[in-house]
């Protein structure tokens, strides 16, 4: 018999958590005692999918750390347009945590590094043992990721189906080369959720069209006398923000964590446990 496909998944925890939370804010889910629980379905939901339908030999969930990354160190406005953190959500996180812990699946959650690094670092280690890697989370900044062997998994949202991002669908969704290329392109055009500055008046279409011609960040940088009238001003009055916007939106791949296979391996869940929270 051929072997099982050794197949992990990495779920990017707040992403999920907030994605959830929101989706259910006209309608939020309450509990008898009042609590908003929106979050934790939602989550739940996207778990037990994964686990019912997608058949992983290993999974793992990350969380940000408390107290940021070591982005605010690089540049002090990361992230700092942000809303405090909805109480909700801050109220939902313990639970979610007893629920991943009742599923028996590992929790990583490193000082200084966010999930996006945690999960890029696993996933590389996890690829270069062999194992097909999916990451589950909304988030359009993993696509820089992903290879022959790591893909995302898009959870499905508003009744809609599960995308699975590919090479092929990175390269069609933001008219690169190479995946890689997303970083350039979320260096161009900036990250309004994380504060990423970007290139002022560049765009998503204005990034696409520059990567098709100049490939990279420093391609444009190279090139900017090529360019006409006001445009030419922002990108050469801009380049330092650029090359720092490029090094944000980079998904570190050395966090100090390491990827053991026999910690990851799906595991039945303790029912007793989960029948609890």
């Amino acid at each position: 018999m051929p072997e099982e496909p050794k197949k992990l998944y990495l779920l990017d925890a707040y992403a999920l958590i907030f994605r959830a939370y929101y989706a259910f804010i006209r309608n939020p889910r309450m509990n008898s005692k009042g609590m908003n629980t929106s979050a934790v379905f939602g989550f739940t939901n996207a778990l037990v999918d994964v686990l019912n339908n997608y058949n992983p030999s290993h999974i793992a969930v990350a969380f940000d750390p408390p107290g940021g990354s070591f982005r605010v160190q690089d540049y002090a406005e990361y992230k700092a347009n942000r809303d405090e953190t909805p109480e909700d959500i801050k109220r939902s996180v313990p639970y979610i945590k007893e629920i991943i812990e009742g599923f028996n699946i590992p929790v990583f959650e490193e000082p200084g590094f966010e999930a996006d690094d945690v999960i890029g670092t696993l996933a590389h280690q996890a690829a270069k043992e062999g194992f097909e890697v999916y990451m589950v989370t909304p988030d359009k900044d993993f696509a820089q990721l992903v290879t022959d062997k790591i893909k995302m998994h898009k959870p499905a949202k508003n009744g809609g189906k599960v995308e699975i991002w590919g090479i092929d669908e990175v390269k069609e969704k933001f008219q690169v080369d190479d995946p890689l290329q997303v970083i350039d392109i979320l260096g161009m055009w900036g990250d309004s959720a994380d504060n990423i500055p970007g290139i002022p008046g560049v765009g998503e279409k204005t990034a696409k069209k520059f990567i098709a011609e100049y490939k990279s960040i420093e391609g444009l940088l190279e090139h900017a006398d090529e360019l006409k009238g006001k445009m030419k001003d922002k990108v050469k009055d801009n380049a330092a923000q650029a090359i720092l916007s490029k090094q944000l939106a980079t998904i570190r791949l050395d966090v100090p964590v390491k990827f053991d296979p026999e910690k990851l391996i799906i595991e039945a869940p303790d029912k007793e446990k989960l029948k609890s929270v």
